[in-house]
């Protein structure tokens, strides 16, 4: 079911998960960008908006899912992540302050500790890999808050990291469709190695969120469905019954 823009309904406050969908470019961060462009101000926009709808589902628990943790590693408290790669000395903590010896954070869950951050969170954050999300969120208390971090397809345009693939735009038209309507088992039946092809690094976490909630009742917003630099961009949020 999609929901309206005007908002989330009532049953939020019955809802057992509340899902944010972003994608997690350097480019997000101000600090990264630099002077910014209209097409990062919008897509930021649309991250905080989907972020913030989960916090209005008041979890206990916000779960960051995204690439990069190996299967069975978790972050929490005091670990963070740099952008020094990106050119910009500048250390992000995932949950509250660093601390010495904290694990440093893969670039997807520094992004969501600092979505996380721009929506003022003040409960529990946890950090995994895809492989660890299923059994993560059956072992938290409803209701829980998922933020799901990955991008389209990185071949949309000539000028695209992976160079154009006429298949780039149909495979990311078909995730943006699963997202607004809330089709979890569409998600979850993502193909893998299209997916690693077509370099759509989003894949193995929204496969995962999918298999988490196939078969539940979803109410869906897509906030955002663009591809400004030549990689897919979608933004979305769910409600999960």
């Amino acid at each position: 079911m999609t929901i309206p823009p005007g908002g989330l309904p009532d049953r939020t406050s019955r809802a057992s998960a509340a899902v944010a969908f972003c994608p997690c470019p350097p480019l997000l961060l101000p600090a990264v960008e630099g002077r910014p462009a209209p097409e990062t101000r919008a897509l930021r926009s649309a991250c905080v908006d989907a972020v913030t709808a989960v916090v209005t589902a008041a979890p206990d628990v916000v779960v960051v899912v995204g690439a990069g943790p190996a299967p069975g590693e978790r972050f929490g408290a005091g670990d963070g992540g740099d952008l020094r790669g990106y050119g910009v000395d500048v250390q992000l903590p995932f949950d509250g302050r660093l601390r010495p010896g904290g694990r440093r954070l893969p670039p997807a869950h520094t992004v969501g500790g600092w979505l996380l951050d721009e929506v003022s969170f003040g409960g529990t954050r946890v950090g995994v890999g895809p492989a660890d999300l299923g059994q993560l969120l059956r072992d938290l208390p409803a209701p829980v808050g998922v933020l799901a971090l990955g991008d389209g397809s990185a071949r949309r345009t000539v000028k695209a990291p992976g160079y154009l693939d006429p298949a780039a735009g149909p495979f990311d038209a078909a995730v943006a469709t699963a997202l607004a309507t809330g089709d979890a088992t569409a998600l979850a039946a993502l193909d893998a190695a299209e997916g690693e092809r077509l370099l759509a690094a989003g894949v193995p976490t929204w496969r995962a969120v999918g298999a988490a909630f196939a078969g539940r009742h979803v109410t869906a917003r897509l906030r955002h469905d663009e591809a400004p630099f030549g990689v897919g961009y979608v933004v979305a949020d769910w409600v999960v019954a």
